[in-house]
C-alpha cells in the first residue's frame, strides 16, 4: 500500500469526510483490520482564505511549502482534500516529484462514463469563475455552466460563513436546490457538487439533476493510487 500525503483543513468537516471515505475504501477492498496509510496536513484554514491576488499566492507558496514537507515526510502523492486549493495544483506539482491526484480528473471520468456533456457547477467563486477546474474538463469535451452573478455571491457567501463552519441550514438547502433547477433550464445536464461540504448540504436524492459528488469521486481516485501496484 502506497503512503498518501493528505493536505486538509479546507474545511475540517470535509476532510473528516476523506479521512473517512479513504479509510473506508481501503477496508473495503483488503477486509480486516485494514486502513489507509497516510500523512495528513490539516491547515487553518482562517490563514488560508484567498481574498485577492496577493493573498491568492500566499495560499500558493504555503500548500507548496505543505507539499514539499509530506514528500520529504514519505508520501508518494499528494492530494488536495477540497476543490478551491486546486487552484494552485499545477504550481505544486511542479514543485514535488510525486504525483498530484487532481481532483478533475475523477469528475472528468464519471462526467464521460455518464454519457453527459454538459454540466452545472457549484463551489467558491474561484471555482466557479476561474479556470483551474473547468478548462480541464473543457479539454475533455465537457462544457460547465455556472449560476448568475448574484446566485455566485450567495453560493461564495454560504460555503465561507455557513457550510465551511459547520452549518446547514434549510433555508440555504432549498435555495441551492432552486439554483440547480435553473442551471437545469440553461442546459446542465447534471451538476458538479465543486465544493467539497455541499454534499453535506443537499444529498443527492435532494438534487433535481444527476449529481456529481466530487468528495467521494476525487476519494476513490486516492483509494485506487494508494492500493495501485
Amino acid at each position: 500500500m502506497k503512503t498518501l500525503g493528505l493536505i486538509g483543513g479546507t474545511t475540517w468537516h470535509s476532510t473528516i469526510e476523506y479521512y473517512r471515505a479513504i479509510n473506508q475504501g481501503v477496508h473495503a477492498r483488503l477486509g480486516g483490520a485494514a486502513s489507509a496509510r497516510l500523512i495528513l496536513y490539516s491547515v487553518n484554514f482562517q490563514e488560508l482564505r484567498p481574498t485577492d491576488d496577493e493573498s491568492l499566492a500566499h495560499v500558493v507558496a504555503e500548500l507548496t511549502r505543505i507539499a514539499r514537507s509530506l514528500e520529504v515526510a514519505g508520501a508518494e502523492c499528494i492530494a488536495l482534500c477540497a476543490n478551491t486549493p486546486h487552484i494552485a495544483a499545477d504550481q505544486v506539482q511542479g514543485a514535488i516529484s510525486i504525483p498530484l491526484l487532481h481532483i478533475a480528473e475523477p469528475i472528468g471520468d464519471a462526467i464521460e462514463a455518464s454519457g453527459q456533456n454538459t454540466v452545472g457547477l457549484l463551489g467558491t467563486r474561484p471555482t466557479m469563475e476561474r479556470p483551474f477546474l473547468k478548462a480541464k474538463l473543457e479539454a475533455r469535451g465537457i462544457t460547465t455552466v455556472i449560476p448568475d452573478e448574484e446566485s455566485r455571491a450567495f453560493i461564495h457567501s454560504s460555503i465561507l460563513e455557513e457550510l465551511g463552519q459547520g452549518i446547514f441550514d434549510a433555508r440555504t438547502k432549498a435555495r441551492y436546490i432552486a439554483i440547480m433547477e435553473q442551471l437545469g433550464k440553461h442546459g446542465a445536464q447534471g451538476i458538479i457538487l465543486g465544493c467539497t461540504e455541499i454534499p453535506l448540504l443537499v444529498s443527492p436524492s435532494e438534487s433535481p439533476l444527476p449529481v456529481y459528488d466530487t468528495l467521494a469521486l476525487h476519494a476513490a481516485a486516492i483509494v485506487e493510487f494508494a492500493l495501485s501496484e
